[in-house]
């Protein structure tokens, strides 16, 4: 079972490209997996049976699983069977009739557009990492990219005159995200006026933003930067990086922008994950109805 489980992790890492937070998810959850099926004495895939997984999953949520990690356990040994079904070494799937628990999806908190002009607005210029701080937050809310895509961007995959920049996403997967001019002038003054301090030891290997040492920075540093320009802007929300990636989705879909294309912008696979921000769109429909409806 545990040499199953090694293949199905090779699997994951070279033929789907996952990333290795994505793999390990698997592997913590399918770990656990076989370490239940070998306290019931099953050492043969084609021994288990659906009471076994709805067992198990009844055992995690006795122990406070929240609805979304059940939900992430059924989906890795629902993989992990496909995988064997796939090789031959699995007759049936003894989960496939197994439905998910429900999962309450959390509307998540955006900033309106003058909200996040005074959050911009705060950042003192004339301080040493200003230029830097006001680039990096114009990106994040021009282009809705994840922490991790912002801090990983090099600066050759910004495309000035095209007004793009390339981004590597979740399992290695490309994406051409466009982003505003405003955004594009301030990594302009940045790269110019700010950026050659930063990499004066040229150990950034082309990372775009930088760190007093000149590495790139890091999710917690970055974190620490943004609370700081919030708490000047005087905003009490409460706000953490990828409030700007939901701000983004949301104020595009607000100005009637294609679902499909905001899908593609914020490297969703899937659309439904999209979908989400619709509901917020409906809210903002209902405001602007019961602001200027005579019979609101």
């Amino acid at each position: 079972m545990n040499e199953y489980l090694q293949q199905f992790l090779t699997f994951l890492r070279f033929e789907k490209n996952l990333s290795e937070n994505s793999i390990q998810a698997y592997y913590t959850d399918l770990k656990r997996y076989l370490s239940f099926l070998d306290s019931q004495n099953i050492n043969q895939v084609n021994q288990i049976k659906e009471r076994h997984i709805r067992r198990l999953l009844q055992m995690l949520s006795e122990m406070g699983l929240s609805s979304s990690s059940l939900a992430r356990n059924l989906s890795s040994i629902r993989t992990f069977h496909k995988f064997l079904l796939a090789e031959d070494i699995l007759d049936q799937d003894p989960g496939e009739n197994l439905e998910g628990p429900k999962i309450r999806r959390h509307l998540p908190d955006v900033l309106s557009f003058p909200e996040i002009e005074k959050i911009l607005n705060s950042i003192k210029l004339d301080l040493r990492f200003g230029i830097r701080d006001r680039a990096m937050i114009e990106l994040l809310y021009a282009s809705g990219l994840r922490i991790s895509e912002l801090l990983n961007l090099p600066i050759r995959e910004i495309y000035f005159k095209e007004g793009f920049i390339r981004i590597l996403g979740k399992g290695s997967k490309e994406r051409l995200v466009p982003t505003s001019e405003r955004a594009l002038s301030w990594i302009r003054q940045y790269l110019d006026q700010a950026r050659p301090s930063l990499d004066r030891w040229r150990s950034s290997q082309g990372i775009t933003f930088l760190n007093v040492r000149g590495k790139p920075l890091s999710r917690m540093g970055f974190w620490k930067i943004l609370k700081g320009h919030i708490r000047n802007s005087g905003i009490r929300k409460a706000i953490h990086p990828h409030t700007f990636r939901h701000s983004f989705a949301t104020h595009l879909l607000e100005g009637g922008a294609d679902l499909r294309a905001v899908q593609e912008m914020l490297g969703h696979a899937d659309i439904s994950t999209t979908q989400i921000y619709t509901h917020l769109d409906r809210s903002y429909l209902k405001q602007v109805y019961q602001e200027f409806h005579p019979r609101a």
